[in-house]
């Protein structure tokens, strides 16, 4: 714990206990719906049964910021947000409502865009190793770095072309890049004054940067929070909203991309006190768990947003989209062949993306032996990043993995033994061969994975999301359930995901897509028929923009200019982040204006009728399914986090579409939204069945369906259950024979549906359970 600030008396010694969470309700605060506008939709919110609102950042970003993550110091609450006394407001009123308040912090970096708008990397450029932010950034100022020690900066144009610099008012202008000038260096030419810097302009593919950053996002430099100071000035307005109690925890931008996260989290936890809830956003791998020493309620919850989602998909569906995928691609994209293409995606990522950062790597190993080979440690190193599997393997739980994976590597490339000897080494003990190695693993899987691979293959891309694991879709019941027991003892206030403001697709969205492997026949004829129609300029490109497009497809009426415009941008974008035929830095206008067309074309005529067709046939079982997950979320293991107007369906694609402003105004009276209403009362009501030694056991059913029956109970402890849930996946194929011939045995006692008030016990059928809808919710009143 850290000893570096006085927690209050209430944080030390939890007066009152700390609120426990029911379920969050996330929203993405912009400048157009700031604090006060939050206000005015709280009842809502608070109407569905939540316990806290859950706040995107809330500190001062740069000018015209949308999401806050670019946030610039001195840190403090944002004007354009309402500001302190706006954030006060909102805390009155959400206390009013019975609600906490968690916000998102981003510690690991900071928005630099703009230097002016950032005194302290606006200081670091103007004065370079002098100045006294030059520790608090991560900078590259060695002689050996590609510009002399000074700070790359990759903005200008590929072939280096400085003529358009010109000075003005002691900055220099490249465009509408404003960089401050050292004291006394801006007289001259522009190219003059450029050469007295302590930064050099560098072209933006030179694979030159002279800081650490957000993956590739040159406008949001890291900042290094192992260093005390600058962990202190940028957490102290954090501290300061503790200490006047303006909120009830914090929710941990990207913490893999520290030095050192669980030191972090350490010092994080002794400053806020055990009384704030304190999440973090971390992605895990499908055989990953969260590292247990971590001082932290658990992940924002993409690994069980990844469960929910994995158990609703029929395994033997994926067979046969196996077939159709490689019909139109000519590639599997089965388990195989993305194991193999992930591999080398990270390859490519690591010599392409983050040369910069590869190199420091190799420099922080090779320090302690001069002699070492440097291609090879830097062969076994991207080898590692390449294999290893995880984010970062700097966890203590995870250390095994690293060793047997360079063993595994060594077995493979005996050439590289000594150097991945050396590597495993210089890992043993923390220290910049420790965290460089992990910070730039966890930065190469994001880009690799989620933002390249992802958008290169489409067996069923549902399970192409973050944290998702498509190689391996499927889940069965009872790792399911299994799953569910240990993340009950282990994990029990960690969060749901269902959907936020990073998924690929919305929760809706991503569920009728799965429905895909329920009905492969009518899909491939459907895909037939697209192609005969309206053959897509790319094959790949359009099988996974089909998918996409039938998963947002609307259930009444066709799709409107509104709809077709979005679906034209994501196109765009997905197009640019697979970088087949189209990318960010080399658009290829032609091909881009070519999936246009083919928007238009499979959105109007005889196409859209196909593609409206089989939306129709699905979409029974579409609604009771996504019905069924969003159950699952609030009443499973863990705290369901209900994002900004999925109380409605939902049909948003990955940001900025996921980022849309929400129509509040909308019935309050929509079946999603009065199932939660359902779910968080049952839940509230029997809080001691969900908190910590609240226990997850699934029912027994049985029957010709009994694999389409997810059914559990949550219980005090083993001999006292207190809420069932029972609901059904595969639902397209459930018969109404197969409903009341398949049964669910519900523990002694009598039970009362929250629903209908009608009670039951013993063994009840599904057609009973499910008459009144797609979840059946019970508690036990004797």
């Amino acid at each position: 714990m850290s000893t570096e600030r006085q927690v209050s008396s209430a944080d030390a010694h939890g007066i009152g206990g700390r609120r426990e969470p029911v379920a969050t309700y996330r929203i993405q605060l912009t400048p157009d719906h700031g604090f006060a506008e939050v206000v005015e939709i709280l009842p809502r919110i608070a109407d569905l049964g939540v316990s806290h609102l859950y706040l995107s950042p809330i500190g001062r970003a740069v000018e015209g910021s949308t999401h806050g993550y670019d946030w610039v110091p001195p840190p403090g609450v944002s004007a354009e947000l309402g500001g302190i006394d706006g954030l006060r407001a909102l805390r009155r009123a959400a206390t009013d409502h019975g609600l906490g308040v968690i916000v998102d912090i981003v510690p690991n970096h900071t928005g630099v865009a703009d230097p002016v708008q950032n005194p302290w990397f606006n200081d670091l450029l103007r004065y370079g190793s002098g100045s006294r932010y030059a520790t608090w950034f991560d900078v590259d100022f060695s002689t050996d770095n590609g510009t002399d020690g000074k700070i790359a900066l990759p903005v200008i144009a590929a072939d280096g072309d400085l003529s358009p610099l010109s000075v003005d008012d002691g900055h220099l202008r490249y465009y509408d890049h404003v960089f401050p000038t050292a004291p006394g260096t801006s007289s001259g030419t522009p190219a003059e004054v450029h050469d007295r810097q302590h930064y050099r302009l560098v072209p933006w593919n030179s694979g030159l940067i002279g800081y650490r950053r957000f993956f590739t996002v040159n406008e949001l430099a890291g900042l290094r929070q192992e260093d005390p100071e600058v962990y202190a000035a940028s957490h102290r307005w954090l501290f300061d909203l503790v200490d006047e109690d303006l909120i009830d925890g914090v929710r941990v931008d990207h913490p893999d991309g520290l030095w050192d996260p669980q030191a972090y989290l350490r010092r994080l936890r002794g400053d806020v006190g055990d009384r704030r809830l304190i999440y973090i956003e971390k992605i895990l791998a499908s055989d990953e768990d969260l590292e247990p020493t971590l001082p932290v309620e658990g992940t924002t919850g993409y690994e069980q947003m990844r469960a929910i989602d994995a158990v609703f998909i029929a395994p033997t569906g994926i067979i046969e989209l196996d077939e159709v995928h490689e019909s139109i691609t000519a590639t599997t994209g089965d388990s195989a062949w993305l194991h193999a293409t992930e591999r080398e995606r990270k390859l490519t990522t690591v010599r392409q993306m983050f040369p910069t950062e590869h190199r420091r790597l190799v420099r922080a190993i090779t320090h302690s032996d001069p002699s070492a080979d440097v291609d090879a440690i830097a062969d076994a190193t991207a080898e590692l990043i390449a294999e290893i599997g995880v984010y970062r393997a700097d966890y203590p739980s995870l250390r095994s993995r690293l060793l047997d994976t360079a063993a595994e590597i060594a077995r493979r490339a005996p050439a590289l033994a000594s150097a991945l000897d050396l590597v495993v080494q210089s890992t043993a003990s923390p220290g910049a061969a420790t965290s460089r190695l992990a910070q730039t693993c966890g930065a190469v899987t994001a880009k690799s994975v989620e933002d390249s691979l992802f958008y290169r293959t489409a067996r069923l891309v549902s399970a192409q999301e973050v944290g998702g694991d498509p190689a391996n879709p499927a889940m069965s019941l009872r790792e399911f359930h299994a799953r569910n027991a240990r993340r009950a003892r282990d994990w029990p206030w960690a969060m749901t995901a269902t959907s936020t403001h990073d998924t690929k697709r919305g929760e809706d969205v991503r569920a009728r897509i799965a429905l895909l492997a329920q009905v492969p026949e009518r899909w491939s004829l459907l895909v037939r028929r697209i192609w005969s129609l309206a053959p897509p300029p790319d094959d790949l490109t359009g099988y996974f923009l089909l998918q996409n497009i039938f998963g947002v497809w609307p259930v009444y009426g066709a799709v409107d200019d509104t709809l077709r415009t979005r679906l034209r941008a994501y196109a765009q974008k997905a197009a640019r982040e697979a970088g087949l035929r189209t990318t960010w830095t080399e658009v290829d206008e032609e091909f881009e204006s070519a999936l246009d067309s083919w928007v238009d074309a499979v959105t109007t005529g005889d196409a859209a009728d196909a593609i409206a067709g089989l939306v129709g046939e699905i979409s029974a079982s579409w609604q009771a399914e996504a019905m069924a997950r969003k159950a699952i979320a609030l009443l499973g293991p863990g705290v369901g986090d209900i994002y900004q107007g999925t109380q409605w369906w939902d049909d948003s694609l990955v940001d900025p579409d996921n980022r849309r402003p929400v129509d509040y105004s909308r019935p309050e009276h929509h079946p999603k939204a009065e199932l939660i209403r359902v779910a968080l009362r049952a839940r509230a009501d029997h809080p001691i069945a969900f908190g910590a030694g609240g226990t997850y056991a699934p029912l027994p059913t049985e029957g010709p369906r009994a694999d389409h029956v997810i059914a559990f109970v949550r219980g005090a402890d083993d001999d006292d259950p207190r809420v069932a849930v029972v609901t059904a996946r595969f639902t397209h194929s459930l018969s109404a024979h197969d409903r009341s011939t398949t049964s669910v045995t519900l523990p002694p006692g009598t039970w009362t549906d929250a629903v209908t008030g009608e009670t039951l016990d013993g063994t009840a059928h599904l057609a009973q359970l499910l008459a009144p809808g797609p979840v059946a919710i019970l508690t036990r009143s004797g």
